[in-house]
């Protein structure tokens, strides 16, 4: 569900780590710790391996320790933000053979897109190149969901122009759910540009909103790590 599904989605971005979306019931975790034991992976930060934790929102993150793993981070989570439960996301997965042998699931792309909308810096422009990807490869025979999902989600002023300019009749269905697209159909790409400034901004602001709580309580847990280990 992060760099490395951007990755394979043709959105290139080096990543470190591998991102995990999984389901908090209890025998699925225990399966999970097993996993984790083969590659000697830790937490290395709060909180603690938890369903608890996992079902607030907070992200459990590891460190690997097996030789052929070595030094790799992989963080889990159950509950994004704006993301529906796993058994929907579950549904609307992306499968991928990788090797002629191992399938690979991914967040479906407008679920990665949901995900992607942070407020860090690198996000934005990543969340670019994979709608771009996207249309590229598949503007030639799109389907209904595929220019819906454009419409809603393009970040790029000139493409963003181009698809109201070719399915004008969707884009003034959509208009009222992104106001923004007014400036596409009318080709003022300096408005446009301002207006996707202005709905990157309140993204940011609400993905801070969303971690403000989450981030205090990491805080009142490190601080009682901290005091039990004095």
């Amino acid at each position: 569900m992060g760099g490395q599904a951007c990755i394979l989605y043709g959105g290139a971005e080096f990543s470190r780590d591998i991102d995990f979306a999984i389901l908090s019931s209890d025998e699925n975790l225990v399966q999970l710790g097993r996993c984790l034991e083969d590659l000697k992976a830790e937490v290395i930060a709060v909180p603690p391996f938890s369903k608890q934790f996992l079902e607030r929102g907070h992200a459990i993150h590891f460190r690997c320790a097996v030789p052929e793993a070595f030094g790799l981070r992989i963080d889990v989570m159950t509950k994004m933000r704006e993301l529906d439960d796993f058994h929907v996301l579950w549904e609307r997965r992306t499968t991928i053979r990788m090797f002629d042998e191992y399938e690979c699931h991914l967040l479906s792309l407008p679920d990665l897109v949901k995900a992607k909308k942070t407020q860090r810096d690198k996000d934005w422009p990543m969340i670019r190149r994979l709608l771009e990807s996207h249309y590229f490869s598949n503007r030639d025979q799109a389907n209904p969901d595929q220019i819906e999902f454009w419409l809603k989600e393009m970040r790029t002023p000139e493409l963003l122009t181009e698809i109201v300019g070719i399915y004008p009749e969707i884009a003034q269905q959509i208009g009222s759910e992104r106001p923004l697209l007014a400036h596409a159909i009318s080709s003022d790409l300096d408005a446009l540009d301002r207006a996707l400034l202005e709905e990157e901004r309140i993204e940011r602001e609400t993905d801070r909103a969303y971690w403000q709580p989450l981030r205090s309580e990491l805080e009142s847990l490190r601080h009682e790590r901290f005091r039990k280990t004095e």
